[in-house]
């Protein structure tokens, strides 16, 4: 039996994570058996990866970062989601490949190509069933980030509007190009406004 791949992405402050324990909460409710993770992180090896990028004070050279990010995910592949996916369990992953077409594509000005070839080294093609897509604009993104009193601040939080808008951009034509598996979530409503939406679209490919 082979378990589901969802996959949520959204530029820093779009609500994602919030998202997407409701809806691992929700299923785990009816039964089903949820894994969820995140990029960075989800192993040892990636948390550490995670901790060294997100918290270092020094200066990261962007290719240094692509290649980071991409032995996360090999790490994450082999030994988390397709194990997982193989005992036929679903899956949810706070961020994956599209967040490097996104953020060290279009945000780092990395070449289309030369992005695409090293997320299919680190994924081995691997790609998910349903990716859900929570939109919000750049600014609003900023004034969620900045408001977040308890939050612990990171090197991605110092990003400009401009930065979060090219990043927007590559999302929103990822959505355009990949239609049936790409699906843009308004997350500019209440969280039990989106969690109603999230469901909507996530059940019936889970059936």
């Amino acid at each position: 039996m082979t378990g589901k791949f969802i996959t949520f992405e959204g530029i820093d402050g779009s609500g994602k994570s919030t998202q997407l324990a409701m809806l691992a909460a929700t299923l785990c409710s009816r039964g089903l058996q949820v894994v969820t993770t995140r990029e960075p992180g989800g192993t040892p090896l990636g948390e550490a990866l995670r901790a060294a990028f997100l918290e270092t004070t020094g200066p990261v050279a962007p290719m240094a970062e692509l290649l980071a990010f991409a032995a996360d995910r090999a790490q994450h592949v082999e030994h988390l989601i397709k194990p997982e996916l193989a005992a036929g369990k679903i899956v949810i992953s706070d961020r994956y490949a599209d967040a490097t077409f996104a953020y060290q594509g279009a945000g780092r000005g990395f070449a289309q190509d030369q992005v695409n070839s090293v997320i299919a080294l680190a994924t081995g093609g691997l790609k998910p069933d349903l990716t859900l897509f929570f939109d919000i604009t750049p600014d609003e993104a900023i004034h969620r980030m900045t408001s977040r009193a308890d939050a612990k601040r990171n090197r991605m939080d110092d990003e400009t509007a401009e930065f979060y808008s090219r990043v927007r951009e590559a999302y929103l034509g990822i959505a355009e190009g990949e239609p049936e598996r790409f699906i843009v979530v308004d997350a500019s409503g209440s969280i039990d406004e989106i969690h109603g939406h999230v469901m909507d679209i996530a059940i019936p490919r889970l059936q």
